[in-house]
């Protein structure tokens, strides 16, 4: 049966609040380190734990519901995630220690990755795959008002009401998401009831998907491309507030408007996909990424890293991860129909745990001023270029794309 326009745009709506369910709960309680730390009796750096909590918990639940997507069919499990995570909203609410906060953060994680690995496989049920990249676009659209509204949010609530409140309003969000998950989000697809659960098949189900050349060429490009933002997202509240001295408002607005470099380029790329294909427009996008994040890293060490320079370097690299992200996604789950749920999860679980080891990595890095900061980022768009040329040999027969055109590579 047809949906109408209005129809599919309320679908994608949803779809799209429920994979940014995850983000959102990364962004919203970044400008309030600093009220945390205090809090709490820790310093900012220690209260950074909960966030690589919350990447790990992330890739963890990929692999999770993956075969859970595939046997019990999209609501059940997703349910049953958003309940995960309402908990454990509250659980963030109620603590008052690091370790805790540490511990919820990763349950809160397991809990919101249903609803990202569940959209992303139901874009694969619910629309033709000529349809993918297009749908995966607008579906950053929805999240991209993330990055766009979260830190602000969150800046004002800790400001005003203080931290905890954060987590009430994820806790809100979450009854939402699971509200319209049960009243207006249609399920096409047929459970496997025969899948097994054992580890052994999930692992040799998750092994088909790996070893599809399309698959891991994309998906680790597109996992390491998207690193880059993991890294803006941690490093950013300690080089704009700490280096540049922004507020926890002037902070808010400025990541809100890097954001729109992310959100424009995802919506620039419909637009592109009506005359190029998906597997020509990731190598130029990443080739954009990869120049702004040398420049970062050359102004950074030679001192000439000025905020205004810092801002329009960082929108292009975010731009260059607009672009990557939809058509690296499409090219990745193109391949699949039966193991889909699979295919997003260890898509997913790859993106989280290579963001995470990049966030880390950061961490790791002991120096001062932006260099640990713009040197990954860098280094994650070197990667992914070349990911993409090495990943590209293996690929022999015809790619389906993201607009469901099949081509041969060169």
């Amino acid at each position: 049966m047809e949906r109408s326009r209005s129809q599919s745009s309320f679908l994608i709506f949803i779809l799209g609040a429920l994979t940014a369910l995850g983000p959102f709960s990364i962004d919203m309680y970044l400008s309030g380190f600093a009220a945390i730390g205090k809090d709490l009796g820790v310093s900012d750096s220690e209260v950074g734990l909960s966030l690589s909590s919350y990447f790990i918990g992330i890739g963890a639940g990929q692999l999770l519901y993956g075969p859970l997507l595939d046997k019990f069919g999209r609501k059940r499990p997703l349910y049953i995630g958003l309940g995960v995570y309402i908990i454990a909203s509250l659980g963030c609410l109620a603590t008052h220690s690091l370790d805790s906060l540490v511990a919820w953060r990763f349950v809160q994680a397991v809990g919101s990755c249903a609803a990202t690995v569940a959209a992303m496989t139901m874009v694969r049920d619910l629309f033709p795959v000529r349809d993918n990249a297009r749908v995966f676009a607008l579906l950053m659209l929805v999240v991209g008002a993330s990055p766009m509204l979260a830190p602000t949010v969150g800046a004002r609530v800790t400001s005003v009401l203080g931290w905890r409140y954060i987590f009430v309003i994820l806790c809100a969000l979450g009854v939402l998401a699971l509200l319209a998950s049960i009243l207006w989000l249609p399920s096409r697809f047929e459970p496997n009831r025969e899948l097994s659960l054992k580890p052994a098949p999930i692992l040799q189900n998750f092994w088909k998907v790996l070893k599809e050349p399309q698959f891991y060429t994309y998906a680790v490009t597109g996992a390491l491309g998207f690193a880059g933002l993991f890294v803006y997202v941690s490093g950013s509240s300690h080089v704009l507030m700490q280096l540049y001295h922004l507020t926890e408002d002037q902070f808010g607005l400025m990541f809100a408007g890097l954001g729109a470099g992310f959100i424009g380029a995802n919506q620039l790329n419909s637009v592109a996909l009506r005359r190029f294909t998906s597997q020509q427009v990731v190598p130029v996008a990443l080739a954009v990424q990869s120049a702004a994040g040398l420049g970062l890293l050359l102004c950074t060490y030679q001192g000439w890293l000025s905020l205004p320079l810092l801002i329009v370097l960082l929108f292009v690299y975010l731009s260059g991860v607009g672009f990557t992200n939809p058509n690296t996604a499409a090219l990745s789950l193109a391949p699949f129909e039966k193991h889909a749920g699979s295919a997003a999860a260890l898509m997913g679980a790859l993106q989280m745990g290579i963001g995470a080891l990049a966030s880390v990595a950061v961490s790791m890095i002991h120096m001062a001023g932006a260099l640990p900061m713009t040197a990954t980022m860098c280094a994650a768009a070197l990667l992914a270029v070349l990911a993409l040329v090495s990943g590209r040999r293996y690929i022999t027969g015809p790619v389906l794309d993201g607009r469901g055109v099949a081509s041969v590579m060169h």
